[in-house]
């Protein structure tokens, strides 16, 4: 993943200090969130709570009041901090820091929970920057899915690392029947693929792509429908077939990935046509798509493709 400088913290806190983030499963698990050691800390106590939600400016919590905790927080003048962790993958340690808060108000949880409240907390002061940048990424990525959701990826060795894919083959579902492919490029909104097939028995249909993860992370699945083909050229028994995802089941961790490669280059205009035909992986394995959009490419083997820049 690019390194976030400083300059990019300040915008993501200018840009989004106010907008919550709703940590559901997904969202848990695309920030690492280590809910077990998180916690309200007050007069040098301790006690467990869940984040329901947090911005850059308050947190919503889910705690257990009991007659300790009232108290303290009646010495404290409802004065706590709020500490958040979060598991890194490519260390053994969790980040964890503080943050300096006040308990704005509470109600009840539910009538199936009644020790449990639900806590309105306010940062009393700018989080770390940690936070931001955990935060600030993942509101980036939302906002930017819709604003460049256009924009190919061509699949090289070298995006294939800057994305964390372990490897350019991924499995094709139409209508419930696995498919091995290859991958062309990739956007927020979609991918093109190269598959074995008749091109007009799996235009129209549902499809579901499983992208494989490097280093043992599992997979990124993406539902969505095959909308077109591109003919290769010299192939009667394979196509490039263009992917529609469904927006509402972008995983977060997706749009996180694509996001973050963006961040890492810059795009040169087009001087070739805007069309550039397919061809077979045989004779020029990296050559771009015919489909709508800009493409990035750090491969620029071919003249009519609009390369990048890293920054």
């Amino acid at each position: 993943m690019p390194v976030t400088t400083s300059q990019q913290i300040s915008r993501y806190y200018q840009q989004y200090h106010a907008i919550e983030v709703t940590f559901t499963k997904e969202v848990i698990k695309a920030t690492h969130l280590y809910s077990k050691q998180v916690y309200i800390k007050c007069l040098g106590y301790h006690w467990p709570c869940i984040v329901y939600s947090s911005s850059m400016a308050g947190a919503k919590v889910i705690v257990n009041i009991t007659s300790s905790l009232r108290d303290a927080l009646r010495k404290s003048n409802n004065m706590i901090s709020l500490r958040f962790s979060f598991l890194q993958p490519d260390k053994s340690d969790a980040l964890a820091f503080f943050v300096s808060a006040k308990i704005a108000g509470s109600s009840p949880y539910g009538e199936k929970n009644p020790e449990l409240s639900f806590v309105t907390i306010n940062f009393t002061q700018r989080p770390p920057d940690d936070l931001i940048e955990i935060l600030g990424e993942l509101l980036d990525a939302n906002v930017n899915s819709r604003k460049r959701s256009e924009e190919r990826i061509v699949v090289t060795s070298d995006s294939l690392r800057k994305l964390g894919l372990g490897t350019k083959g991924a499995l094709l579902t139409i209508e419930q029947v696995p498919r091995k492919c290859i991958i062309r490029d990739l956007s927020f909104s979609g991918a093109k693929v190269i598959i074995v097939g008749l091109a007009k028995f799996l235009v129209n249909r549902s499809a579901v792509l499983r992208l494989q993860l490097a280093d043992d992370e599992g997979q990124i699945e993406l539902v969505g429908t095959v909308v077109r083909f591109v003919p290769v050229e010299g192939r009667t028994d394979i196509a490039a077939f263009a992917i529609q995802f469904d927006e509402d089941k972008i995983p977060i961790k997706y749009k996180m990935r694509i996001n973050a490669f963006l961040r890492t280059v810059k795009i040169k205009p087009n001087r070739g046509a805007d069309a550039v035909a397919t061809q077979a992986p045989s004779k020029n394995a990296g050559a771009p798509s015919s489909v709508s959009g800009r493409t990035l490419s750090t491969d620029s083997s071919s003249p009519s493709t609009p390369t990048t820049e890293e920054n």
